[in-house]
């Protein structure tokens, strides 16, 4: 044993002495903390050399996961997020269809002496008329009269006819859509009729004042919402007299 460590004293000829164990310890420990670091010139640092932060703060283990950043409460509290979820509008609003003024624009329509809202009417809302022209079309075919091609042929070249002639008339102007949407939404007395044919004929006397009815019914609907929306006061008959030569020929499809 006395020449083994005779063999260590003579191998190891230095004059540096460990006289700290623990230091040497804690300085191995930091040693596999940073990872082998060396310094520029390839030596290893000596115990008790400078420590840069950098060094320090590479010892310091990372307790999150790869490809995962530890967040803070205080890095979360200063994120906002101002286009959340809760505050984007709902799909329907996005598409435009508004439950809320179908049903008030059909109440409009279903009472001619009620007083039509401008600012609701002067919309391009087509899922009402959509649904009345199909309506038409179905009381139409449960009649035996399959008759869908003029139901929209007649309702396009209506609605350009009577959008060229509002333009001339009115001072502000009107846009395709709104057309459409007023001239389907008074389609809605028509159904009414159409589906009373699928009960009884109208080709006689009460018919033809039934449908003579209608035919005035959704005229004066349409004449009263195009002069709220266009500011036309003292032109509905004049508004009406088109609607009820448009509203005239659904009739004798309806009749006939």
């Amino acid at each position: 044993m006395s020449n083994f460590e005779q063999f260590h004293s003579d191998f190891y000829q230095s004059s540096y002495t460990i006289d700290n164990q623990e230091g040497y310890n804690s300085y191995g420990s930091n040693e596999n903390l940073c990872g082998s670091r060396k310094n520029p010139t390839g030596e290893r640092p000596q115990a008790g050399a400078f420590v840069t932060s950098e060094m320090l703060l590479s010892s310091q283990s990372y307790t999150g996961q790869i490809l995962q950043p530890i967040c803070s409460p205080d890095t979360l509290s200063h994120l906002s997020y101002t286009n959340g979820f809760d505050e984007e509008p709902p799909l329907l609003e996005e598409l435009g269809i508004n439950f809320d003024h179908i049903w008030q624009k059909t109440l409009t329509v279903l009472n001619p002496m009620k007083p039509a809202d401008g600012s609701i009417m002067n919309e391009t809302d087509l899922t009402g008329p959509m649904v009345f022209c199909l309506a038409l079309g179905a009381t139409l075919l449960l009649a035996g009269k399959v008759h869908f091609g003029y139901v929209y042929g007649m309702s396009a070249i209506g609605c350009l006819a009577m959008h060229a002639l509002l333009n001339l008339m009115s001072v502000t102007g009107v846009s395709h859509g709104c057309v459409a949407s007023v001239l389907g939404y008074c389609l809605l007395p028509m159904v009414i009729l159409s589906g009373s044919a699928v009960v009884f004929s109208l080709q006689g006397i009460l018919g033809t004042l039934l449908a003579l009815f209608i035919v005035g019914w959704c005229s004066l609907s349409a004449s009263k919402i195009f002069t709220s929306a266009l500011a036309m006061e003292g032109q509905q008959l004049l508004i009406a007299y088109p609607c009820a030569l448009l509203y005239g020929l659904f009739a004798l499809l309806t009749v006939f």
